[in-house]
């Protein structure tokens, strides 16, 4: 088959090429620097040089499928950033696909999409998507995912919608640098003693998802892609930083305190325009939290997923 990518030089959309490669398709990828080029080229790709705010037709050219993971996911970043890039971005690459002739659009989108601030247990896709939540990534996600599945047209552009939540694996380069910085710094420090519980995706359960949703899934739908079972994001967390040989210290506060904590250290940040990300966000004040476990029978009924690697593997592999 013929993919086109964005994100390519990610985490997401860099492993999806590679792996897409690797099983004998040819991948064409967007790319907005030489760096990017370079990157796309290691992973088997052809770059193509065009960005999410002027992409065309032409750019995908005879591609039957895309796959889109570019995304702004940052916690922190202009007040425009979120819509331009996750909502206007993704109104103009569904349209390129459309008159490009692109026979089936696979989004990565995200649970975040169904939240506005409440814990999340055993949902399924059903849960209503939030597209007026107060955390913009939130919002914008919910958005953007409407507007793939609102352009579905079955037999003609067929569009689907994979959830993952928590991904992590080889490769991430936002996560657990992430945690690895903080608790050296000696910055780290839980939320409710790290009590609240999560579903997780493993990088490979999500491109053996990417893998399946190329033929397989019920078009116009979403679905959550997971890792087996739910754990707790202390039991989480340590794991993989104790993987990387890194102990995390016990310290926590409350999730109240984090909040208020999130909300002003925003406020202060936006109304002195102070370079750099607030200390802690809103954003993550809520995700460190609130419990966000899913329910991924869906996606074994109907594109038959299966996770392919077992957190305890992962672990090891990190």
């Amino acid at each position: 088959m013929r993919v086109f990518i964005t994100g390519a030089s990610g985490f997401v959309g860099g492993t999806g090429a590679r792996s897409l490669v690797n099983a004998g398709n040819q991948v064409f990828a967007m790319s907005r620097s030489e760096a990017s080029d370079a990157v796309i080229r290691d992973l088997g790709g052809e770059p193509v040089r065009c960005d999410l705010e002027n992409v065309a037709a032409e750019h995908v050219g005879d591609a039957e499928i895309v796959l889109h993971s570019a995304a702004f996911v940052e916690d922190w970043g202009p007040k425009d950033a979120w819509y331009r890039y996750n909502v206007l971005g993704t109104q103009a690459m569904l349209n390129a696909a459309q008159v490009a002739g692109v026979r089936r659009f696979i989004h990565i989108g995200t649970e975040a999409a169904i939240c506005h601030g409440q814990h999340v247990r055993d949902a399924d896709e059903t849960v209503p998507l939030a597209p007026d939540s107060p955390y913009p990534y939130c919002a914008t996600k919910a958005q953007a995912e409407k507007l793939v599945r609102d352009a579905n047209r079955d037999g003609a552009f067929e569009t689907i919608v994979l959830r993952p939540r928590f991904i992590w694996g080889p490769g991430d380069t936002t996560l657990l640098p992430m945690v690895e910085a903080m608790a050296k710094s000696g910055k780290w420090m839980w939320i409710n003693d790290g009590k609240a519980m999560t579903s997780t995706t493993h990088i490979a359960n999500l491109d053996h998802a990417i893998h399946l949703a190329l033929d397989k899934g019920r078009p116009g739908e979403a679905y959550f892609i997971l890792d087996e079972g739910i754990i707790s994001l202390k039991d989480m967390i340590g794991s993989m930083a104790r993987a990387r040989g890194v102990t995390l210290p016990d310290k926590s506060i409350a999730s109240g305190l984090a909040e208020f904590v999130g909300l002003t250290s925003e406020g202060v940040w936006r109304m002195f325009n102070l370079n750099g990300s607030p200390p802690l966000t809103a954003h993550a004040a809520m995700v460190m939290s609130r419990d966000c476990t899913l329910n991924g029978s869906k996606a074994a009924a109907d594109l038959g997923y299966q996770p392919v690697l077992s957190r305890a593997a992962g672990w090891a592999a990190l």
